[in-house]
């Protein structure tokens, strides 16, 4: 973001007259960070936490739960976390944000769920990954449309060298493309990433905090789930105690946890600098097969490794801005 778009915290600068100096002799504006403050680092280094958890999904859903199920998964994943939201907080929407919850939790749970499992079935692994990790950049586009906040061109270069990196973690020479794959792929980053910038351009509904917004666009999300999965997987498949583990965790951790803080993050942090933080999911989904699956990093891999953490890292850095 622009000194003007980036966080308060981010932004205040410290000024103090040098010592000795003449008031006639002004030294040279020179570029100095703009210092952040703690607790705005810690705010990142939470919000970080829900894509490096979404990175356990993968694994979850191949070692723990049933084969062929992404839409139920998709469902078990939202409304039951939904649900306990709600009765947790005991808050239900008001006035607009009746609609406004359905809207978010379309954009953020009903449509991208089904798309992102749609792209997963219908292009190689590696594909989705690289169309999920462009989604930052249609933010920066919308960011400027909807929020009239212009992205420094730092952070879209990071941007594009997280997506350059992820690439070279994941794809592989044979992958093959599906254009049905790759239209719902690009629809389901270009979706959460309008439901991002709205949830940014809306703030928060007054007497409600991040799990009340949270539980009402799972719920939202499961409940249009719903009838697509009963049509297409029909009734929920039995179940070991396994596969309840795997539910659980993605329901709970991966779902309603991940999420207020993922939703929590947007509401106080640029939305750029959010979405940026997704390319920690495939590189967490990336580390884990390395070292639970056996599955193979070779030099290629590791370097996009590293160019994606550090573009990741990078973006996250405060906006310069001139001192005296």
């Amino acid at each position: 973001m622009s000194s003007s778009c980036a966080s308060p915290a981010a932004e205040k600068t410290s000024h103090a007259e040098a010592s000795g100096t003449s008031r006639s002799a002004t030294p040279p504006a020179t570029e100095a960070p703009a210092p952040a403050s703690r607790g705005t680092f810690l705010l990142i280094l939470v919000t970080a936490l829900a894509p490096t958890v979404w990175g356990s999904t993968y694994l979850v859903t191949t070692e723990f739960l049933p084969p062929d199920r992404p839409l139920l998964t998709a469902l078990l994943r939202a409304f039951p976390a939904g649900l306990l939201l709600i009765a947790v907080t005991r808050t239900l929407p008001r006035g607009d944000w009746w609609w406004r919850a359905a809207v978010l939790g379309g954009l953020n749970i009903g449509m991208f769920f089904p798309l992102l499992f749609l792209s997963a079935y219908r292009l190689p692994g590696g594909v989705a990954a690289v169309l999920g990790s462009v989604q930052p950049l249609v933010v920066a586009g919308l960011t400027r449309a909807v929020l009239r906040e212009t992205v420094p061109l730092r952070r879209v270069l990071a941007g594009i060298a997280a997506t350059v990196g992820v690439s070279l973690v994941v794809l592989r020479a044979e992958a093959a493309l599906d254009a049905t794959g790759l239209v719902a792929g690009l629809v389901a980053a270009a979706g959460m990433a309008t439901g991002l910038v709205l949830t940014r351009a809306w703030g928060r509904p007054e007497g409600a905090g991040d799990l009340a917004l949270t539980g009402w666009q799972l719920t939202a999300g499961g409940l249009m789930i719903a009838p697509v999965a009963f049509a297409v997987e029909g009734w929920f498949p039995p179940m070991d105690a396994a596969a309840v583990g795997g539910y659980a965790w993605l329901g709970l951790v991966g779902t309603a946890a991940a999420y207020t803080l993922w939703f929590r993050g947007i509401g106080r942090l640029p939305s750029f600098q959010v979405s940026l933080l997704g390319a920690l999911s495939p590189l967490t989904a990336a580390a884990l097969g390395w070292a639970v699956l056996d599955q193979s990093l070779g030099p290629v891999q590791v370097t996009g490794f590293v160019l994606a953490l550090a573009a990741t890292i990078i973006g996250q850095l405060p906006a310069h801005r001139r001192t005296p």
